[in-house]
């Protein structure tokens, strides 16, 4: 039955939670973007989910997370995945984060869940999110307190976590290969059908054993209900069971899906160019206005440097002209361009206009 996509099913909260719920996307995610040769002393085989029943229901309705523990020697070490997806960043992220960490340890204590030695075991707070805008908030609570007398340095909260933000991870490149999480990643940062279907491809071929059934069904449970919704807007299809139903039905389509995809970027940048007029205002247009008079400004001087000097001057002048901002100092130029004997005369002029604390004596 055919029926049309709605954004109510599970948000990126839920969907996510299904993925990082399986032992390979743990795996793959501590594997691949946590840092250090330390990683692998971890028995991977070993990772097993832990229950978060300790967290009060009005600290659950702000946050979905998941606690994984994985053998490190003799002992164990806590993962407390906390995913992010407001469109809001919390500036206070590290003082939730310090809460639930305090909530989990006194659960640890409460059901002596203790290391070899009789102590709290170590735990690693990662914070993976995937906002449009790049995360900026504080990622150690220290920088979120006021400085105070040093007497107090040693009574300061020291809590912090380790921060994926997703989109630009994925846009920076040099992903790990053959990852789970790194596909998946790749896939909300995917530009182009052909790309989506590359990932896909890839997808299926990994997930092909049966034990990684469930994950492969949470893998279309996330295409159909966050992936697809969003991507393709208002259209209908089938709803998929399988990743192979979910790359044949983009193959047979990915002509019209190609159009529809320009069609939403195009309104979409349309629609973030107006949001940016009005919260930029007047003075983004001011400042864009006077770059675009520098730009026209520095463009007449090379031009005007190869009628006088030569090709090769200008070429020198280009590069020099891009440092100079300063609209007087690029007025001023234009008089000097006209008064310079030679092309070295004028590079020299360039050089101390560029760098003021240049000598006359010095040369470029």
């Amino acid at each position: 039955m055919t029926k049309k996509e709605t954004n109510h099913g599970p948000t990126h909260d839920s969907s996510y939670k299904l993925l990082y719920s399986h032992v390979a996307m743990v795996g793959d995610l501590l594997q691949g973007f946590i840092p250090g040769t330390w990683v692998e002393e971890l028995d991977l085989t070993t990772l097993e989910k832990c229950s978060g029943s300790y967290v009060s229901d009005d600290l659950r309705d702000r946050a979905d997370d998941l606690i994984w523990r994985v053998r490190w020697g003799r002992d164990w070490l806590y993962v407390y995945l906390l995913l992010e997806f407001q469109s809001n960043i919390d500036r206070w992220m590290a003082v939730r984060i310090q809460t639930y960490l305090g909530l989990l340890y006194q659960d640890l204590i409460r059901t002596r869940q203790l290391s070899k030695a009789d102590r709290l075991p170590p735990v690693l707070p990662i914070v993976l999110y995937n906002g449009a805008s790049p995360w900026n908030a504080a990622c150690a609570l220290d920088d979120l307190i006021e400085p105070a007398p040093s007497v107090l340095r040693e009574y300061r909260p020291q809590q912090a976590y380790f921060l994926i933000d997703e989109q630009r991870v994925a846009e920076q490149g040099n992903l790990p290969q053959r990852n789970l999480s790194a596909a998946l990643f790749r896939l909300e940062a995917s530009r182009t059908p052909a790309e989506v279907l590359t990932i896909l491809h890839a997808l299926v071929e990994w997930l092909a054993a049966p034990e990684q059934t469930g994950l492969r069904r949470d893998f279309t449970v996330w295409f159909n209900r966050v992936f697809l919704p969003k991507r393709l807007a208002g259209v209908e299809f089938e709803s998929l069971t399988d990743l192979h139903e979910v790359h044949d039905m983009l193959s047979n389509r990915v002509e019209s899906w190609t159009e529809q995809w320009k069609r939403e970027g195009l309104a979409e940048g349309r629609k973030k160019g107006r949001k940016e007029g009005l919260e930029q205002g007047l003075e983004q247009g001011l400042e864009q206005g006077l770059e675009r008079g520098r730009q026209e400004t520095r463009h007449l001087l090379a031009r005007q440097a190869r009628h006088r000097f030569g090709s090769a001057i200008a070429t020198q002048t280009e590069p020099l002209l891009t440092a100079i901002a300063d609209p007087r100092q690029l007025a001023d130029l234009g008089d000097a361009l006209l008064s310079c004997p030679d092309g070295t005369a004028w590079l020299r002029v360039l050089h101390q206009v560029r760098s003021p604390s240049t000598t006359g004596d010095e040369h470029p």
